[in-house]
């Protein structure tokens, strides 16, 4: 029994550092409203380029974020200083979350938690992970497909962004995008144009 639990943690441990190769590290850059339906947006930054991906999220979400970053005080814990609470007081500790899917327009996470010894990885909203994220310290990662798929670069004069082909990824190692994707993007695409975009990186916070 114990040589079975050995070869299956070596294995979940292989599995990690393999999924790892293909995480990009992110900061969060911003917080912002759409003028055209208020609708909020976190922007994320990844660290070794001038790659954006914009994730849509619920004012709640927002608020928790922003509320963090500008090192606000509350009088009361928020859901998110109460879920990370309960995840130390039971002997666990957050790794690093991850940004790990995008389909029909909706991102995908993970937060990865450990806890005896094992890392379990829990399912959950972008907006939550990264909530988690900045009170717990810990990085914070997009999977190079998703960035692959909704990342941007900006247009330092326009601050408009740029099409795909000025990615980072060379065109033929990106992640084939379907045309079904293509055609649910252009919301995501006009979304973004809403925004104002031109002072990206320059300070963090909301907008």
């Amino acid at each position: 029994m114990q040589i079975k639990l050995g070869i299956q943690s070596c294995l979940s441990r292989a599995r990690f550092s393999e999924a790892t190769n293909s995480m990009l590290e992110m900061t969060v850059d911003s917080i912002r409203v759409s003028p055209m339906n208020y609708q909020r947006v976190v922007i994320l930054k990844e660290k070794e380029s001038d790659r954006y991906l914009p994730i849509w999220i619920g004012p709640a979400e927002a608020d928790a974020i922003a509320v963090k970053l500008q090192e606000l005080s509350v009088p009361r814990p928020l859901t998110h200083d109460l879920l990370g609470t309960i995840i130390d007081s039971m002997g666990g500790a957050i790794e690093h979350i991850l940004v790990n899917d995008l389909e029909n327009d909706t991102f995908y996470a993970k937060i990865a938690i450990k806890a005896n010894g094992d890392v379990k990885e829990i399912d959950c909203r972008p907006s939550d992970a990264v909530a988690l994220a900045v009170r717990a310290k810990v990085p914070i990662y997009a999977n190079e497909e998703v960035m692959n798929k909704a990342g941007i670069l900006l247009d330092k004069d326009t601050g408009k962004p740029l099409g795909q082909e000025a990615s980072s990824t060379p065109q033929e190692e990106q992640a084939e995008v379907k045309p079904e994707e293509i055609k649910s993007m252009s919301a995501f695409t006009d979304f973004i144009d809403s925004l104002d975009l031109e002072d990206f990186g320059k300070q963090s916070g909301t907008r």
